[in-house]
């Protein structure tokens, strides 16, 4: 694991449940990231800050200055919005709220999905090259990884 980044994409309640809890495993994803080590490359799209930035202005617009300060920290690749085409290719495979999601996820080429709604992704196990996960089956995978590499580092 130490040669090759894992990619891992965040969806954008992963990324609003870590930011506004101290503890879970949302907030534990992202203060790995924040850490900048080698092993880990959060990605996210263009589709998701949109939504996440809507809902924040929409639902607690105090906490803005705070994820837009924290954001950089993540360090998070962004993937641009998907094509028309993309949506188009995925139209019918979920729901139409999730397509989106789902192409950035394609485009970013990532080893994993990590979402709260894990329900909504489930039926699409095994039909991509990504693993789709709820935080907490990510952590399970990855922490054993990452301090594996560290302990090899030192």
């Amino acid at each position: 694991m130490a040669k090759k980044s894992v990619k891992i994409f965040l969806d954008s309640n992963i990324i609003i449940s870590g930011l506004f809890s101290d503890r879970g495993a949302p907030r534990v994803i992202l203060d790995l990231l924040s850490l900048g080590l080698p092993q880990l490359a959060g990605v996210t799209g263009e589709y998701n800050i949109i939504e996440i930035e809507r809902n924040i202005r929409k639902k607690m617009p105090d906490a803005l200055p705070v994820y837009l300060k924290y954001l950089p920290l993540m360090n998070l690749e962004i993937i641009p919005l998907p094509s028309s085409r993309d949506i188009a290719k995925l139209s019918g495979t979920t729901s139409q709220k999730d397509i989106p999601v789902l192409a950035s996820a394609i485009n970013g080429n990532v080893d994993f999905l990590v979402t709260g709604d894990k329900k909504d992704f489930i039926h699409l196990t095994g039909k991509y090259s990504f693993k789709i996960l709820n935080p907490s089956e990510f952590l399970d995978i990855i922490l054993p990884e990452v301090l594996k590499a560290l302990e090899s580092d030192i």
